[in-house]
């Protein structure tokens, strides 16, 4: 193919990088158009203070005016001093099905890390782990839910014959409320909250000065819980408070909830209804229609996405899990949200991959892969 790589530089190329994902997934019944406002939201370096600590470079190839690949490389200080090393990272890739292209992109991208100190790369990342992330290796036959990715299934081959190795994979589970709402469950949970007295508070998310403090308890719960975790970089007060409030447009009390053991916060529960159910129908991204789409197929919501489900260190394997498992089906099914996705769960996080397979007899129904090699 001819073409040729070129730098992204203006707002305008900006909008040129973002629309193009278009061109990648053209009869892709499976393609969930993002709003175009988010993802210029997201790339914003000025406003996203994620690039406070990192920074961030975008290419396009573009053949006769089409853009036929974009990749992007970021360095993110953050991770560098927390996991002692020197990764760059590549992200917001999409690509023709061409090897030319592909190695022309993390040619580039690995260049120009390499040019920031940086000793390997790896991603995809968009544009950290704590935002969408991971390629799809398994599960192709129906769309991802809210803030997961989705990709061809010729990229892992795209990524491999660059040279990429696997760094880590990652699971999504399916949950069905009535296949996991058993006895034993409920029966666990009404010990576990009788023995540690748990009490059970939404996020407060109209009065703005308890929204304030119930940000800052999740902040403290993530930070702590999410440790030891694989790849894990403490949030900046200012990235946190930055999610919270885009989270904050779509999310649903009845999921957002703190457990407290004898008044005092114990853990945290965010799930979020699958809005991707109602956008996959707004083909054009636009924010209007998008908005749109929402508030007509609101019914059409079947699934619940646990995208955080968090146990302070000092309670973890007491069975609080056990009772946010709980309130986590009976509150999903209370607004006809009977089907959970938990994800993503690192592939050795034994104890979350057993709570997810014993206690809610959940199945891994997708995989994603991260990435890696060196420079």
């Amino acid at each position: 193919m001819d073409f040729e790589i070129k730098s992204v530089e203006t707002k305008q190329d900006k909008l040129k990088f973002v629309k193009s994902q278009w061109n990648f997934y053209k009869n892709d019944p499976n393609f969930v158009p993002p709003l175009i406002v988010d993802r210029m939201k997201l790339l914003n370096t000025e406003k996203n203070p994620f690039y406070k600590h990192s920074n961030m470079k975008l290419w396009m190839a573009v053949s006769h005016g089409t853009v036929v690949g974009r990749i992007a490389a970021i360095t993110n200080e953050n991770h560098n001093i927390t996991h002692v090393d020197r990764v760059g990272f590549f992200g917001f890739f999409e690509c023709a099905n061409d090897q030319e292209v592909a190695n022309a992109l993390f040619d580039k991208a690995a260049e120009w890390l390499k040019s920031q100190g940086k000793d390997a790369i790896r991603g995809p990342v968009n544009p950290s782990m704590n935002d969408e992330c991971a390629m799809l290796l398994e599960g192709f036959d129906s769309p991802p839910v809210v803030l997961m990715p989705y990709n061809p299934k010729y990229y892992l081959d795209l990524c491999e014959k660059w040279g990429f190795t696997k760094s880590k994979d990652l699971y999504a589970y399916i949950l069905h409320f009535e296949k996991y709402m058993s006895d034993k469950l409920k029966r666990l949970q009404g010990i576990v909250r009788e023995r540690f007295q748990i009490t059970i508070r939404e996020i407060n998310f109209k009065d703005k000065t308890q929204f304030r403090k119930d940000v800052d308890t999740l902040k403290y719960i993530y930070n702590q819980a999410w440790q030891p975790n694989w790849g894990f970089v403490k949030m900046t007060d200012e990235e946190f408070d930055f999610l919270a409030e885009d989270l904050k447009q779509i999310a649903n009390p009845k999921l957002a909830f703190i457990v407290e053991v004898k008044g005092k916060p114990a853990g945290f529960h965010l799930g979020l209804p699958n809005i991707n159910e109602a956008l996959i129908y707004n083909k054009s991204g636009s924010l209007l229609t998008g908005v749109w789409h929402l508030l007509t197929k609101k019914k059409k919501m079947s699934i619940q996405r646990i995208i955080v489900l968090g146990v302070l260190p000092e309670f973890q394997k007491t069975g609080v899990d056990a009772v946010m498992y709980y309130e986590s089906g009976m509150r999903g099914a209370e607004i006809n949200l009977r089907i959970g996705e938990a994800s993503w769960i690192l592939e050795d996080n034994e104890m979350m991959n057993k709570g997810l397979t014993t206690t809610m007899l959940g199945e891994v129904y997708k995989k994603y892969r991260i990435y890696e090699k060196k420079l």
